[in-house]
């Protein structure tokens, strides 16, 4: 005869409810000190430029939205816009070439994107634009007449922003699933067709955010090209400064200007990137 030997937990005394155990959130003494003094130094910091006369604030009225400002603010957005499409459409040629078998299209992606991402805008700008000294003409015409300060300005940036841009595409496209494009194939899509309407769509979640990044660099980038003579925003405050000698208020009318169309160029990424993120987790 076997015993079977149950293992039971003991049974303890029921002494009723326990003690209320009061939760007592932390003390953050520290931070929040920190955070008023942050604040104070703030209010005293905005205080004191409102109320300094040296920034004359009266002339930065007058001058926020005379004609010549806003034609430099014009050509400003307009050069921002051209520069962006037209490179963003060359960076694109140039990612599609990198991620190609063919180590010829390879080999000249990636010596552009080495060229123009190692020598700084400014000297780019400044070799375009005496592009004349070494070719005097350009399938007959005279390359002074050709290249214009604007269209200095449009090329170099162009240029430049391709580089940056290919390298952005191309981060965006090795970021969709290899089962996607697989998917594609087995269905009989061509080659551009799958780079078109699944990959490109896919791939726009993770290029939104830089290319937005890109937007706002390439709107305050475009200053540089005062250096050549085109009347944009911080140009065109150059010259009735340079007449008027009221040198930090006109200042403070380009870079209040920067402000408002960046802090709105800003506010579009958010609801784009809110668009392509739609149905993921990291949505907002």
């Amino acid at each position: 005869m076997s015993l079977t030997l149950s293992k039971q937990p003991p049974v303890l005394p029921d002494d009723g409810p326990g003690p209320q155990l009061r939760i007592v959130p932390v003390r953050r003494t520290g931070q929040w000190a920190a955070a008023v003094a942050l604040l104070v130094l703030l209010a005293l910091a905005l205080v004191s430029v409102v109320r300094n006369d040296a920034f004359q604030w009266g002339v930065v009225g007058d001058y926020f939205a005379t004609a010549a400002v806003l034609r430099g603010l014009w050509l400003t957005l307009w050069l921002t816009a051209a520069v962006m499409a037209l490179g963003f459409a060359l960076g694109t040629v140039l990612a599609v070439m990198r991620l190609s078998a063919n180590p010829v299209l390879k080999a000249v992606s990636w010596g552009y994107v080495w060229l123009f991402r190692s020598t700084p805008i400014l000297v780019q700008l400044l070799f375009w634009f005496n592009i004349g000294a070494l070719y005097p003409e350009i399938l007959g015409v005279r390359t002074v007449d050709l290249m214009g300060p604007v269209t200095v300005a449009v090329v170099g940036l162009t240029l430049h922003e391709a580089a940056y841009a290919a390298e952005v595409v191309r981060g965006g496209i090795l970021s969709v699933e290899r089962g996607q494009i697989e998917a594609a194939q087995s269905l009989g899509l061509g080659r551009w067709r799958r780079l078109r309407r699944i990959v490109l769509p896919q791939a726009m979640r993770s290029i939104v955010p830089p290319a937005g990044n890109m937007l706002i660099g390439t709107l305050k980038g475009t200053s540089i090209v005062s250096i050549i003579a085109v009347q944009d925003l911080l140009y065109s405050v150059q010259l009735v400064y340079h007449r008027t000698y009221q040198v930090v208020p006109l200042l403070l009318v380009a870079t209040i200007w920067y402000v408002v169309v960046t802090s709105l160029l800003s506010l579009g990424q958010y609801y784009v990137e809110r668009y392509y993120a739609r149905g993921s987790a990291d949505a907002r």
